[in-house]
């Protein structure tokens, strides 16, 4: 058994969950002896036998070559979507069968949801984050049920055993309010969690990287005029002062419009940290009652949740209830299980 995993082509410039949760599948399966290597497109003598699958990150426009050449192909492939929307299921079905006439006028027209629709079918196995995902793909995007096995995120073990007193002096900072991801993308709702933070009298840091767009500049702009908000444009993720951060903040915030399910909240709850996350996305599955839930549309809602949480004493609940559930040793388990079922059809 090989296992080829695939994405899209800017994947290591985005730098966003896709990256991070290849990589470490990645990691993790070569840590319990799978043969994994990285997809090579530029590899002219590629042979993919009947012992090869490949698992692609992300269904959209930006795979759907690589899926369906590889269907032509004849190779089998699973992928995991990392889709959401906030559109019920009920609209977006509606939508693509609005569409279906214009489809057979504009031949060469097609919908992001047709083509999450056509990457999903074609593979042997479709592997949402959350429960809430499978169901928007089941029930929104027309995706065949009988194909979808959730496996969810994973975090890596060693934030829970992250040093505070790094960040905290070089910093000169604890017990602050943390947000770790980037600005700029509609989908990270900065504007929101930037207003809020300003209306908070408490240390905050944002750990960032700051897009080049026009949200981007608006939210770099507005952290400048505020002495409480402390911008950092950005730290490697294997850097033991990124994992310093988690364990040194009082309070994780993530309220974006939504997420599947947000792999920084997960590290930082593995560090010890509150959390304050959107609702949205199946955020529930991973941290049940043991984080703050504010309507990310909601400025006042968002500052309600992030004082909730300042006032609330950190416990180990939810550090123990990762540690049992979603390290990168037990999501590896699931995802071998799945390629062997697969690869013995």
């Amino acid at each position: 058994m090989r296992i080829h995993l695939a994405s899209y082509q800017s994947i290591m410039l985005n730098r966003g969950g896709p990256t991070y949760k290849l990589l470490h599948t990645k990691k993790a399966l070569e840590e319990i002896g799978v043969d994994v290597k990285l997809f090579d497109m530029w590899d002219f003598n590629l042979k993919l036998t009947k012992d090869d699958l490949v698992h692609i990150f992300l269904a959209n426009i930006s795979t759907y070559s690589l899926a369906a050449n590889l269907k032509l192909y004849g190779a089998k492939y699973v992928v995991n979507p990392i889709i959401f929307s906030n559109h019920p299921a009920w609209k977006i079905k509606l939508y693509q069968n609005l569409e279906k006439p214009l489809n057979k006028l504009f031949v060469r027209s097609i919908s992001d949801y047709k083509i999450t629709n056509l990457i999903c079918n074609n593979a042997e196995k479709v592997l949402p984050n959350t429960i809430d995902e499978g169901n928007l793909l089941v029930n929104g995007m027309n995706v065949d049920k009988e194909k979808m096995q959730v496996i969810h995120n994973g975090v890596e073990k060693r934030f829970a055993e992250a040093d505070a007193s790094l960040f905290q002096k070089k910093y000169g900072l604890k017990d602050f309010i943390l947000y770790v991801g980037h600005l700029g993308p509609d989908r990270k709702n900065g504007k929101n969690i930037i207003k809020s933070l300003r209306q908070i009298d408490h240390p905050a840091v944002i750990i960032a990287d700051i897009l080049h767009n026009e949200e981007g500049a608006w939210c770099r702009k507005e952290i400048e005029k505020n002495n409480n908000i402390k911008l950092i444009e950005w730290m490697n993720h294997d850097d033991p002062l990124f994992a310093s951060a988690y364990a040194a903040c009082h309070t994780f915030i993530l309220p974006t419009k939504y997420e599947t399910p947000g792999r920084a909240a997960l590290e930082a709850g593995l560090s010890g940290a509150n959390i304050v996350i959107t609702p949205k996305g199946g955020t529930k599955e991973y941290f049940d009652d043991m984080a703050f839930y504010p309507d990310p549309g909601s400025v006042d809602s968002i500052i309600k949740s992030i004082s909730d949480a300042l006032n609330t004493t950190k416990n180990s609940n939810l550090r123990n209830h990762i540690m049992k559930r979603f390290l990168w040793s037990i999501i590896a388990e699931k995802t071998i299980q799945m390629y062997q079922s697969v690869l013995s059809k």
